[in-house]
């Protein structure tokens, strides 16, 4: 039977002060929230530098590592590219800008790796939803995360309306870690990819966590930053719209999280999706999002 169970560790594991890349009202925000929206934080060059890329590796996904690109279910359009910073460098500079990587540090509190990259692309019209759930309960059963020490960042690369399929969340749902029922099968990921049906919380926890806390989906322009805690609850829709959604998402762990032997399963997923072995710290990198700042 599903339970909801304290959680055990902070969300915001560094003291404020005025040093940081975050407001005191920011930080606070995500503590209490479970997730944090940052607009304008890169310029519209930047931006459209961004997008012409993100263009680019969709447009030629025969180019990529076979094994990281997802397609939709029941279809050929690509709904995920895995491992996207180690395939574009515009992508790994991306995940390693201070803008990112340094408030991934703060919030934190420890150097950070990338545990997982990924380009989000939800097409229009036949766009499909992904079910709610908490990523901890995955990164921990099946990769071997230790402690709630990890968060992601999505990088709005089209514009997200309330229409479009955007990420959705429960705030506040962070504070409690929901039991799924049911074991996970071998290769879980295989399918989790494109559906997940194991790892996702029974309707009635659902019903209680969006009763006691409400939903809301965070809506933005291009380059806006959606950022939250690997144990908020979030799904999102499908697009049924003409407008195709797509976001560059980063999730980062502390170097002190690093993956163990996975929790409830035997094998853990491939590196591609969750990495694995000593953590490459990234160092966070300051300028512009530029083509001549990666000569």
């Amino acid at each position: 039977m599903a339970e909801f169970l304290p959680r055990l560790d902070p969300v915001v594991h560094s003291e404020w002060t005025k040093d940081a890349p975050l407001s005191r009202e920011q930080t606070e925000r995500f503590d209490r929230d479970g997730f944090l929206v940052l607009e304008d934080i890169f310029s519209d060059a930047e931006v459209a530098f961004l997008q012409r890329e993100a263009g680019k590796l969709l447009a030629d996904p025969q180019a990529l590592e076979d094994e990281t690109v997802i397609t939709e279910p029941g279809g050929k359009e690509v709904r995920s590219i895995f491992k996207i910073h180690a395939q574009s460098d515009v992508i790994g500079r991306l995940a390693a800008d201070s803008r990112l990587a340094g408030v991934a540090q703060y919030l934190l509190g420890d150097r950070v790796y990338l545990h997982q990259s990924r380009l989000n692309y939800k097409p229009g019209f036949t766009g499909k939803e992904f079910f709610w759930h908490s990523d901890f309960e995955t990164w921990h059963v099946e990769d071997g995360m230790p402690r709630m020490r990890a968060l992601s960042m999505s990088v709005l690369l089209a514009e997200n309306t309330p229409d479009n399929g955007p990420l959705m969340l429960i705030p506040g749902s962070h504070k409690a870690f929901l039991t799924c029922i049911g074991e996970t099968p071998d290769d879980h990921y295989r399918q989790s990819l494109k559906k997940q049906e194991y790892g996702v919380p029974d309707e009635d926890s659902l019903a209680e966590l969006a009763h006691k806390h409400g939903i809301v989906a965070p809506t933005g322009k291009p380059g806006s930053v959606v950022i939250f805690d690997c144990n908020t609850m979030h799904g999102s829709n499908g697009n049924i719209t003409p407008f195709p959604r797509a976001n560059a998402f980063m999730v980062y762990n502390a170097v002190s999280n690093r993956l163990v032997a996975p929790f409830g399963v035997d094998k853990p997923r491939p590196e591609f999706i969750a990495a694995r072995g000593e953590p490459a710290a990234i160092t966070p990198v300051t300028g512009l999002l530029m083509e001549e700042a990666l000569a």
